[in-house]
């Protein structure tokens, strides 16, 4: 992040051909920006400085269309015409701002007041330049609004990154994510704090310029929504409208500008061993189907086989009701014993939570009683019922101290008594039905969810917190939503990680390996490549065994060969090799609040190729991975410039080319080594073992 530069004061001067409005220039402030107004737009004109690109950004003043550009190249332009820059919805009719009717520059702000296309209805907007970004705020005067929105043409930035999770017509985030995201359609009409998707309101694009939109409300998101080429940025109230866009160089740049923001990991919530090794989780290998007498048998065939894991984790449907944060007797008739023997294994023991509470639990009423539930948004006097995929439950409040500190005794009690090590906290910690309370807002119930699970151990399994400072900085693994266990979702796995850690969520690990989503079990080649693929991320989350699962669907028992415990166990060991390095990337990235999984033009932004590339990631500066993501035996590799070690083929290449055809037969993994970067020793020895 660039220091920010406050202007602190103005002048007027006159220029050939327009009225220049400038800052006189200090030694502290740098460069100071100016305004111009020629025949078509106003301008606010920002040097070029040690620090920062400089920048132009034009407002026209037949339709207010806000124009930026770097070096004399467009490198954001919002949309004119019948569309519109600023864009709101008054009576339920969409209307857009149009000509500028006055302008002022005070104070280091340009204000804008427009005529819009609703009759007795202004606009004004107000630009604050800084050296590498421009804060921007607007809003309707003359008629009630109910929505904003800003909106830009795609095309006019080159591709654009960032998001999350993607809710898409292709059906993501489950089997699709679309990288670059205007190669797909993005369309979430509920994109906010209270989504279960990782989502941050944070864009940035390969001409190097970034969006972030300042709001703890919920926004309708599109994407190429209809194969328009728009991106439409609507917050879902008609107060103020108020977002950033950055000016850099470079995608990292921006990426560092937001984190800037927001703030980096303060400390890694997994440790080394989590980093190393696999957690075992149950939910894809028995979905609900699970018992005492198969959990163990998962644990003990894991251990026979060889196959390295730090946690077996029991998942969903271990209480006896929702809530009660008690063991069923029926199929859990000796937890205690199931938990030592577990332990006597090697691996330690979690098990599955929510904070949602079900009708039919005791706990549910007694938290009734005591006002421990949240509100229903509609009647208040009421408590909230939301509808999920195991029935009806209320939720916990967190934000009663009485509450939160009920339901986390439950947890403690329930370690002790069961000798369990930590938890996979599932579900949302707030639900939009809901009435948020004592004067909090829907955002303030992440950090109140990242706070609570911060207590505990959460052995890998991570967590889904977003959109507030506390998620970012908290430094939790973040897991992703449920995958398929076809080839779209290993690809999914891999696009998806890539916007999660570029959104500032470094420590990322896939959906359980061979996806779950209660289909069939994932093929052979699917499980062995998808291990091989999350063996060079920096942690692994598996569930479907490659010794035996079950088949969700028909209810058979299906057994895996030799080959699959051989492949997924060399891919472990593989991840094990690496976790020295890992371990490395992880400390560098609590320094700098860099991602440890990126894409390629992070680290190469000249070489236009990598813009485009969804199969490839590096990990950390010295590891380029490009494993086999499809059912094919090759694939092509791009390798931007820098001296390569080819670690399949015990080989030295040359940068800045394409390997066309290169051989992945089911053994092998393609990966490169950077020998000029950090690290290149330790990944060296890890990798050409």
């Amino acid at each position: 992040m660039r220091s920010p530069r406050p202007w602190i004061s103005w002048c007027t001067a006159v220029s050939t051909g327009a009225l220049m409005l400038a800052v006189p220039t200090t030694a502290e402030a740098g460069p100071a920006p100016a305004v111009t107004e020629a025949a078509h737009a106003v301008e606010v004109h920002v040097p070029r400085s040690a620090t920062a690109p400089g920048y132009t950004v034009s407002v026209a003043k037949d339709d207010l269309r806000i124009t930026t550009s770097r070096a004399g190249r467009t490198v954001l332009r919002g949309s004119g015409g019948d569309t519109g820059t600023l864009r709101f919805a008054a009576g339920g009719t969409w209307q857009h701002a149009t000509k500028v009717t006055g302008w002022s520059w005070r104070e280091g702000t340009l204000r804008i007041t427009a005529a819009t296309t609703a009759p007795g209805t202004t606009a004004e907007l107000r630009l604050t330049p800084d050296a590498d970004r421009y804060a921007l705020a607007w809003d309707v005067r003359g008629a009630t609004a109910e929505r904003l929105g800003l909106t830009y043409d795609l095309g006019s930035a080159g591709h654009w990154y960032g998001h999350g999770e993607t809710a898409t017509p292709q059906g993501g985030p489950g089997v699709d994510q679309p990288w670059p995201l205007e190669r797909g359609t993005v369309r979430d009409k509920a994109f906010g704090p209270a989504s279960y998707a990782m989502i941050d309101p944070f864009w940035y694009t390969s001409s190097a310029v970034g969006l972030w939109v300042d709001t703890g409300e919920v926004m309708d998101v599109g994407l190429n929504d209809g194969g328009d080429g728009l991106g439409r940025f609507v917050v879902q109230h008609g107060g103020t409208y108020r977002a950033t866009v950055f000016v850099e160089d470079t995608p990292l740049e921006v990426y560092r500008d937001y984190v800037g923001i927001v703030g980096k990991p303060a400390k890694s919530d997994s440790t080394y061993r989590q980093f190393s090794e696999p957690l075992w989780n149950s939910w894809a290998q028995f979905y609900t189907k699970v018992d005492q007498a198969k959990l163990l048998d998962y644990a003990e065939k894991l251990r026979a086989n060889g196959e390295p894991g730090h946690t077996i984790q029991l998942d969903d449907k271990w209480e006896s009701h929702y809530g009660n944060l008690t063991f069923d007797a029926k199929t859990f008739p000796d937890p205690k014993a199931m938990s030592d023997r577990i332990h006597d294994l090697g691996f330690d023991f979690g098990v599955w939570v929510t904070l949602w509470v079900n009708l039919d639990s005791a706990n549910y009423q007694y938290a009734v009683d005591h006002g421990y539930l949240l509100a229903d948004r509609a009647d208040p006097a009421k408590p909230c019922r939301v509808t999920w995929w195991n029935g009806e439950a209320g939720i916990i409040d967190l934000a009663n101290p009485a509450a939160k500190s009920w339901y986390e005794n439950n947890l403690r009690q329930l370690m002790a008594k069961y000798r369990i090590d930590g938890f996979k906290f599932d579900t949302r910690f707030f639900d939009d039905r809901c009435a948020p309370s004592g004067g909090k807002q829907r955002s303030d119930y992440q950090r109140l969810g990242a706070e609570m699970a911060d207590q505990f151990d959460l052995q890998g399994a991570g967590i889904r917190v977003h959109w507030t400072p506390e998620a970012h900085r908290s430094g939790m693994t973040i897991r992703q939503e449920d995958k398929g266990t076809g080839w779209n979702s290993v690809k999914a796995s891999v696009t998806q990680n890539l916007a999660i850690s570029t959104v500032g969520y470094p420590f990322v690990e896939t959906d359980m390996i061979g996806g779950s989503l209660s289909d069939p079990p994932p093929s052979k080649e699917v499980l062995i490549r998808w291990a091989q693929s999350a063996a060079l991320m920096p942690l692994m989350y598996s569930s479907t065994s490659p010794v035996d699962t079950w088949d969700v669907t028909t209810g058979k028992h299906v057994v895996y060969d030799q080959e699959t415990i051989d492949r997924y166990r060399a891919a472990v060991k593989t991840h094990q090799r690496l976790a020295p390095y890992l371990w490395d990337q992880v400390q560098s990235t609590l320094k700098t609040g860099d991602p440890i999984m990126r894409p390629l033009f992070f680290d190469f932004p000249e070489d236009q190729r990598t813009y485009t590339v969804d199969d490839e990631w590096m990990l950390g500066p010295a590891v380029l991975a490009a494993p086999q993501l499809t059912a094919g035996t090759s694939r092509d590799v791009v390798l931007p410039r820098g001296l390569w070690f080819d670690v399949t083929k015990k080989r030295i290449v040359g940068g800045g080319t394409t390997l066309t055809g290169y051989a992945t037969p089911l053994g092998v993994t393609p990966a490169f080594v950077n020998l000029l970067a950090p690290g290149a020793d330790k990944a060296l020895r890890a990798l050409s073992t």
